[in-house]
């Protein structure tokens, strides 16, 4: 979950409504590429977050009883070989990109444990098989990925309400153009711009849901799933203009 302090309370988004949002984002770029990889790309920008954990063992609270975000949570292996084996019912293209995304997250817990290093081991030997296969060159691959990449990074800007005030602008990624792109707003609640602007459209609206929790403290996982089931949802909205 990707959670937000507010002055409700606490606006949960879940990382599957992110993804989507990054797929709403990848989806106003110019495509480049053939029409099945340019689907394939759409769905492993959709799915990456997919296979979550259920909630046990306090999985979705912190010590103090609050909702935990993603980033306070240790990395899953099980949720990781999740993503990848539902991938590969979709092709070979589709788990290339999942699986380079999931080397990029993780290739720095190296070291670690024999069993994460198994699995990274895994991922750059399934991504050469992949590549050679498809006849797809590593450079032309990177590209694509590059793309994914951005769009995760630009959805999760806008989920975690890190957009700088006093048009500030905030660096995103190095896009498949090979551009830096940075994102900023000149004022609050005002459209959102990308420089340089990287979209087919000269303007365009993305959103994605997010339950709103007015108690700050839950005794337990299956309290905080109740309240999640039952809280009000709210849409959260961005304008995007060139």
């Amino acid at each position: 979950m990707i959670v937000n302090h507010t002055l409700a309370g606490w606006q949960i988004i879940y990382q599957q409504a992110h993804a989507l949002l990054a797929a709403q984002l990848l989806h106003q770029w110019p495509a480049f590429l053939p029409c099945d990889q340019w689907v394939g790309l759409l769905a492993a920008a959709a799915q990456h977050d997919d296979e979550q954990q259920q909630w046990n063992g306090h999985y979705g609270l912190t010590p103090a009883g609050a909702p935990a975000n993603f980033t306070m949570k240790e990395f899953s292996l099980e949720q990781a070989t999740g993503v990848m084996r539902a991938a590969r019912f979709q092709g070979r293209w589709r788990s290339l990109l999942t699986s380079m995304h999931l080397s990029t997250l993780y290739e720095s817990l190296r070291g670690q444990k024999k069993a994460i290093d198994a699995f990274l081991d895994e991922q750059l030997a399934s991504q050469k098989t992949w590549r050679r296969e498809l006849k797809i060159r590593k450079a032309e691959a990177e590209q694509a990925y590059a793309l994914l990449h951005w769009c995760d990074r630009l959805s999760l800007i806008l989920c975690r309400h890190e957009l700088p005030e006093m048009g500030r602008a905030l660096e995103i990624y190095t896009g498949p153009d090979g551009h830096r792109h940075e994102v900023v707003r000149h004022e609050a609640d005002g459209p959102v711009t990308v420089q340089p602007w990287p979209f087919h459209e000269p303007q365009f609206t993305v959103s994605v849901e997010a339950t709103v929790l007015r108690q700050l403290q839950f005794a337990n996982d299956a309290e905080l799933a109740a309240a999640l089931r039952t809280g009000p949802i709210e849409t959260l909205r961005w304008d995007l203009r060139k």
